[in-house]
């Protein structure tokens, strides 16, 4: 079927389309119905079918005779570790530390938090936590005591499993000391801790021993545990819980159910990235994020394929040619990073002359997600690498992508700057600022999905369904407000221009941060841009625009400003008012690669504001800082950073 014609089927009978695509999966209980809508914005999928998501990712793959096939490929750029561990390898570690997970106490339904970093002992206790019904929830390895001490709140979990630190390219971070704030900040439900010990950072569990909570080290708590068989939960069951930034500044706990999110991601590896059993997979980001759990995790191992678990950067790990050496060394079929990753690579290596050093032919697709893809690294990509550069959208909340060019179905031809077409079960819709619908191509509006949402998107946020329903479907009645604003073309192809916050209303006109991005970005000397929306005393608002500089361009900055400025207004027009651009050496972002452009319109705009605890690198806020107020007409508030130790 066509990718249009699989959409309409998904649509217009959805009970049958996912009843099929369940059987892509083993079920203990093979479900009898799809859908059971109980009210508009209540429902389950597969509601009365029951399985073992583990069992789907490891165990099946070995009784099927695959047990020697690789499962999970770890390279550190860090430490220059490399090391492979097969399926069957893989079933007997799960099992085991699931045995340590139910000898200290955890069943059916308790929390685990994970706080580790990119290390095969992150996959291991996220399937071992399924294997017996547990509910992770992961948390980025480095976050800070406080943010770690909020979730321990949160999802009160009876276990921690951590690591002595991580490493980072130019400092070691050491958890261990972190975890023991963060206990005695938090209201106590943990009982145990299990540590796995790195050689190169100090600190292990015997240095924590004698207080409230137990510590535990990793290898001697798997030796002596028994083995545990997969525990069958039903679909609706949590299978974990992923925090996401919250409005208020308390995080919200994404929570996913077992049976959509097996279901789904299973058949996403065929359908949209080309996958097959034993092909390689790699996904370049974190199990932090809902990337590292859907595609480094969990869908690579329910597809059969191998998986990737690298810990180290796009740049300067060590150097710009690293993701293109992984590609070659390990024969990656299908690389997933975010722009920002490309973005970096680009301005070290703007020729690509890294790539061409190394034989990375077994690349037939390259995806993107995470952050736009302006059309200049979009070009750059995809006539520098040869094969196909595609980029899809997704958020922590979905699991999986909203839109994207489906290779595994049909590969259509590419709009840059667009993310093609909506995948199967997603009712999208553009809706203008009074819910209604707007129907001409081209015509920009809020985007939203008309409910109920496929299998494995979000089911609700993790103790308080009050804030699911205020948080995504309050604004429009009926639809999941994805909080991003586009439009759809004649084609049906979809476009995302950017976060509804960050349009800026200049004087009236409405203009989308990321258009103007994407004019900075043109010029042959910027690398990336952040345009933020400032205030004004004439217009209200009005846009100022961050930059970095490629390698290898000596410019003078004040001649350089005048031409970006120049050609804003003539790619834009006058409306856009645009006349502050600022150079600085590198743009603030998480670790997960996206740009803090709330932080940086705070700090021009003398507010106060919060460190984000994602933040990769502090120190590039000070040159935000360095900047001074960007209206200094305008009464500022004292600008504090509440500092946060990452």
């Amino acid at each position: 079927m066509t990718t249009h014609a699989t959409w309409t089927d998904s649509i217009e009978n959805r009970e049958q389309f996912w009843l099929e695509a369940a059987e892509l999966i083993d079920w203990t209980k093979k479900p009898t119905r799809a859908l059971a809508q109980h009210s508009e914005t209540s429902w389950e999928w597969f509601p009365d079918g029951e399985l073992n998501t583990c069992f789907n990712a490891v165990d099946r793959h070995v009784l099927a005779g695959n047990g020697n096939r690789t499962a999970v490929i770890y390279d550190s750029a860090m430490t220059g570790t490399q090391s492979r561990i097969t399926y069957a390898e893989l079933q007997d570690h799960v099992a085991r530390f699931a045995g340590a997970l139910r000898a200290s106490g955890v069943q059916k339904g308790d929390r685990v938090l994970i706080y580790l970093p990119m290390i095969p002992e992150a996959i291991i206790s996220m399937l071992a936590c399924a294997r017996i019904g547990a509910v992770h929830s992961v948390v980025f390895g480095g976050f800070a005591a406080s943010e770690l001490a909020v979730r321990i709140n949160d999802a009160a979990p009876k276990v921690i499993v951590t690591t002595s630190g991580g490493l980072e390219p130019k400092r070691v971070v050491e958890y261990l000391p972190i975890v023991d704030r963060a206990l005695h900040a938090s209201t106590g439900t943990v009982t145990t801790v299990i540590v796995a010990d790195r050689e190169r950072i100090a600190g292990s569990a015997a240095d924590y021993q004698g207080g409230e909570v137990e510590y535990l080290d990793w290898k001697e708590a798997e030796a002596k545990a028994e083995p545990v068989a997969p525990v069958p939960v039903e679909a609706t069951h949590p299978a974990y819980i992923l925090y996401t930034s919250g409005t208020t500044g308390n995080p919200k706990g994404i929570v996913r159910d077992t049976g959509g999110h097996a279901v789904a991601l299973t058949r996403s590896m065929g359908s949209i990235y080309g996958i097959e059993p034993g092909d390689v997979f790699w996904s370049a980001s974190d199990v932090g994020w809902v990337v590292g759990h859907s595609y480094i995790v969990y869908a690579p191992l329910l597809a059969g394929a191998t998986t990737v678990i690298y810990e180290g950067k796009p740049v300067g790990t060590p150097d710009a040619g690293a993701f293109f050496r992984v590609v070659e060394e390990y024969g990656v079929k299908v690389l997933f990073t975010a722009p920002t990753a490309l973005r970096s690579i680009r301005r070290e290596d703007p020729e690509l002359e890294y790539a061409g050093q190394c034989d990375i032919s077994s690349l037939d697709a390259l995806f993107l997600a995470g952050e736009r893809l302006d059309t200049e690294t979009y070009h750059w990509a995809n006539d520098g690498l040869h094969c196909p550069v595609i980029d899809h959208w997704w958020q922590t909340e979905t699991g999986w992508a909203i839109a994207a060019n489906q290779r595994g179905t049909e590969l259509l031809p590419t709009k840059p700057g667009s993310c093609t077409l909506p995948c199967p079960g997603v009712d999208l819709r553009i809706l203008d600022a009074g819910g209604e619908e707007v129907t001409e191509p081209g015509a920009e509006g809020n985007i939203a999905l008309k409910l109920p949402l496929p299998p494995g998107y979000l089911k609700t946020v993790w103790g308080a369904p009050e804030r699911f329903h205020s948080s995504y479907l309050e604004e429009f009645p009926g639809y999941y407000s994805t909080g991003d604003s586009g439009y759809v073309d004649e084609d049906g192809y979809v476009f995302v221009t950017g976060r509804t916050d960050d349009v800026i209303n200049v004087a009236g006109h409405r203009i989308a941060a990321g258009s103007i991005e994407e004019s900075l970005v043109q010029h042959e000397a910027v690398a990336e841009a952040a345009v933020v929306g400032v205030r004004d005393n004439l217009k209200g608002h009005r846009a100022y625009g961050v930059v970095t500089l490629k390698h290898g361009f000596d410019v003078a900055a004040e001649g350089l400003e005048r031409e970006l400025i120049a050609h804003v207004r003539d790619t834009i027009g006058p409306v856009a008012a645009f006349k502050d651009v600022a150079i600085v050496s590198r743009l603030p972002k998480t670790r997960s690669g996206k740009v803090l452009r709330k932080t940086i319109r705070q700090i021009l705009d003398g507010e106060d504001y919060k460190v984000p605890a994602t933040i990769e690198d502090r120190s590039t806020l000070d040159e935000i800082t360095a900047l001074g107020p960007a209206n200094p007409d305008i009464p500022h508030t004292q600008s504090v950073a509440v500092p946060i130790a990452v």
